[in-house]
């Protein structure tokens, strides 16, 4: 038995647009998959902040527009991976991340230390949330 699932895409102005062959976001199924999402202004395209937890702030609010894009939010997040210039600044962005994310059933998470991202900027995240 061959079993198809649909997807679409998501986009929206009111996060920064794909940087490459990519989209910000898929609805497969149940879920959505979004793209590593950067600190980037949206309609600039310009790094906002200088630091991680200025850096983690603006993905998580790139994160929400895309989220709302699809019909959902962070809330309903069941997967996060973080993306780390620098492992040193795990507590500043851990301290934004648990900011966005609540204290309801948490998402299951992973977090590395990665040679370079796209920019040069300081964090990166992509999720798997609920549709």
């Amino acid at each position: 038995m061959i079993f198809q699932l649909k997807k679409s895409v998501v986009a929206t102005d009111a996060a920064p647009k794909a940087i490459g062959p990519y989209s910000q976001a898929v609805v497969a199924g149940p879920f959505v998959f979004t793209s590593g999402t950067l600190p980037l202004d949206p309609e600039s395209g310009e790094i906002v902040g200088t630091n991680a937890t200025e850096q983690t702030r603006q993905v998580f609010e790139n994160l929400k527009a895309i989220l709302a894009a699809a019909s959902t939010d962070l809330s309903k997040a069941v997967k996060a991976t973080v993306f780390l210039k620098d492992m040193a600044d795990f507590a500043a962005m851990n301290e934004v991340y648990a900011s966005y994310i609540g204290d309801g059933v948490l998402p299951s998470r992973s977090a590395v230390q990665v040679a370079r991202l796209p920019k040069d900027v300081l964090v990166e995240i992509e999720m798997i949330v609920l549709a």
